[in-house]
């Protein structure tokens, strides 16, 4: 079993930025992938950003450039968001995988105002 929370969420003005924590129950090297999902009303989640335990990234085309997933040498994995849209408002949900399981934190609102 995983526990993640996270945390960070707020409600900021366009244009601004957050920076979500994702904390882990044990190592996040011991994800094979760590990735942040959101979920606006009405719409489905959708991935945000993911890395391998190998550093790899990904990202959604609608957050290149503004949005940047990282790690520390413990147990938190973070997203920073810069430059934020009233569209990026959503919860947004940390999720891993190990052992071919996946997990999923309780999520964390962030609103966007314009």
């Amino acid at each position: 079993q995983v526990q993640l929370v996270e945390s960070g969420g707020d409600l900021v003005q366009a244009g601004g930025s957050l920076r979500l924590s994702c904390t882990a129950s044990r190592s996040i090297f011991s994800f094979k992938v760590i990735a942040w999902h959101r979920q606006a009303p009405g719409k489905q989640r959708e991935l945000v950003a993911s890395m391998t335990a190998g550093g790899a990234t990904q990202y959604a085309d609608s957050v290149k450039g503004r949005f940047t997933i990282s790690r520390d040498i413990r147990s938190t994995a973070y997203l920073q968001m810069d430059s934020l849209k009233p569209e990026d408002t959503a919860v947004y949900y940390c999720n891993c995988f190990i052992g071919g399981v996946g997990y999923w934190g309780q999520g964390t609102q962030v609103t966007v105002s314009s």
